[in-house]
C-alpha cells in the first residue's frame, strides 16, 4: 500500500519494521487500527517540516525565486500564490525570466493580469538574469512586497540553461547578498520518486528553501513527500489540488498523513 502510494521502498520498510516492534505479540483489532498507527508514524515524520504559505513574506521587498521542470505546473502556482498574497492586500510582481519559452511568458503574463500583479518581461530568448534584474530594480524603486521570479524548467541534460538558472542568483546577489530570500521548487507529484532526482539537480545550484507539490487531485497520492522530507529535511509549503486560483493549501502534516494511508 505505502509504496503504491510512491512512500519509496526504504520509507515503507522502515514503516513496516516499527509495526513490527509496536505491535507484533499484540491484539490488533481491526484494519482501522494498522491505519491509524501508520497514519500517526507518516505524521511524525513529516512533523516539523511544514511551513505556511503566509512565512514566505518576510519584509517588504521579499524575493522569491521559483524553480521546477516543465510541466509541473511551476507558473500556475506563482499565480496562485501570487493570489493568495494579493488577497492580504500585498503589492506583487511577477518577473518572467523563462524566457526559454514564449509560451511561458505569455501564461504568467494572464496570471499577472488575472490577479492584478505588476509584470516584467523581455523579448522570447533574452538573458534570464536580465530579466530579474530588471524585477528586483522595479520591485526596489516602486515599494513591492513580494517579487517572484519565474524560471525555465531547467532539465539536467540542458547545461546552457542551468548555468542561466546559476546566473540569476549571481547577479541577485549582487545587487543585494539577502537576496533571494526565498527558492522553491515546485515539484509534480505524479512524477514519484522521479522528484528526488529533480530535488538533487536543483540543490547543486540553488539553495532551497521549501518545496510546493502540485497535482495531488489526480491519482497520485503524494508519498514521494515522506521520502524527500526523511534525505533533504526541506519544508513542504504547500500542496495544489487543482488549477483554480483557490486550489492551493498550506501543507498539514496531519490532514496529509491521514489521507494517504486511508485513500
Amino acid at each position: 500500500m505505502l509504496i503504491q502510494a510512491d512512500v519509496g521502498v526504504e520509507v515503507a520498510s522502515n514503516l513496516k519494521e516499527e509495526f513490527k516492534k509496536e505491535k507484533i505479540g499484540k491484539e490488533i483489532k481491526d484494519e482501522k487500527e494498522i491505519l491509524n498507527f501508520l497514519s500517526e508514524k507518516v505524521a511524525q515524520i513529516l512533523t516539523g517540516h511544514e511551513k505556511k504559505i503566509e512565512e514566505l513574506y518576510k519584509n517588504s521587498p521579499t524575493i522569491i525565486v521559483v524553480s521546477g521542470v516543465n510541466g509541473v505546473g511551476k507558473t500556475t502556482t506563482i499565480g496562485k500564490v501570487g493570489k493568495f498574497f494579493k488577497n492580504q492586500n500585498k503589492k506583487i510582481v511577477f518577473g518572467a525570466a523563462d524566457t526559454f519559452r514564449a509560451a511561458a511568458i505569455d501564461q504568467l503574463e494572464l496570471w499577472a493580469k488575472k490577479i492584478g500583479a505588476n509584470f516584467i518581461k523581455s523579448e522570447q530568448g533574452t538573458d534570464p538574469a536580465s530579466v530579474a534584474y530588471k524585477t528586483v530594480k522595479f520591485t526596489e524603486e516602486n515599494k513591492i512586497d513580494l517579487a517572484f521570479i519565474d524560471t525555465a524548467g531547467r532539465l539536467q541534460n540542458k547545461k546552457n540553461l542551468m548555468d542561466e538558472y546559476k546566473k540569476i542568483f549571481n547577479v541577485l546577489k549582487k545587487i543585494n547578498p539577502d537576496y533571494p530570500h526565498e527558492t522553491i521548487l515546485v515539484l509534480d507529484a505524479t512524477t514519484g520518486q522521479n522528484a528526488l532526482n529533480q530535488v538533487e539537480e536543483f540543490k547543486k545550484i540553488a539553495k532551497l528553501t521549501g518545496l510546493i507539490i502540485t497535482k495531488l487531485d489526480s491519482s497520485a497520492k503524494g508519498g514521494i513527500i515522506l521520502s524527500i522530507c526523511k534525505k533533504y529535511s526541506l519544508p513542504i509549503i504547500a500542496v495544489g489540488m487543482g488549477e483554480k486560483e483557490t486550489d492551493l493549501h498550506s501543507f498539514d502534516a496531519n490532514t496529509f498523513s491521514k489521507a494517504l494511508v486511508q485513500s
